[in-house]
């Protein structure tokens, strides 16, 4: 077996400045109307789609409930339903507009399963192509995401929409 390593994590790991604050950044976007600064990609009757700022991709996307939720049994029929409908519906406009030749999808729940924003659940949804992680990452600790995101936000925002209207 192999072993990646990845030393520039533990920096992010070990910073305070990186644990979250008072308040729930997704309720805040939630809470505020400028869909493009906060990079909300999508607003659902009972979901959210926002762009990851800390992207390990181009498209790095959250999806999540719309109520300030931690765990999947918080979840009503109707949430859960919507959750996966969205995650359904978001990795279609990444196939659409991305062209990934796949995806890492998946969600952590609590601190040390790696959730960054433990009270507020959220799925990760990453399109992944072969070949895009290379050397930068370990030798420069840079990730080379090949888009700006706000271009991919509104990229993803117009195929869901498509998708959504039926196109």
């Amino acid at each position: 077996m192999e072993h990646l390593f990845a030393p520039w994590r533990m920096n992010y790991i070990k910073n305070e400045a990186n644990r979250p604050s008072a308040g729930c950044p997704f309720c805040a976007a939630l809470a505020e109307t400028d869909d493009e600064q906060n990079l909300v990609v999508h607003r659902g009757n009972l979901s959210l789609i926002v762009l990851n700022k800390y992207p390990y991709n181009t498209g790095h996307s959250l999806v999540m409930p719309r109520r300030h939720l931690a765990e999947l049994d918080d979840l009503n029929p109707d949430e859960l339903l919507d959750l996966m409908e969205t995650v359904r519906r978001l990795t279609a406009a990444m196939r659409h507009t991305l062209k990934p030749q796949g995806f890492n999808i998946g969600l952590n729940l609590g601190p040390v399963a790696g959730a960054g924003i433990p009270g507020h659940l959220h799925f990760h949804v990453v399109p992944r192509w072969e070949g895009d992680h290379n050397y930068m990452q370990v030798l420069a600790d840079t990730h080379v995401l090949p888009e700006m995101p706000p271009v991919t936000r509104r990229r993803l925002a117009d195929a869901i929409a498509k998708l959504l209207a039926g196109k």
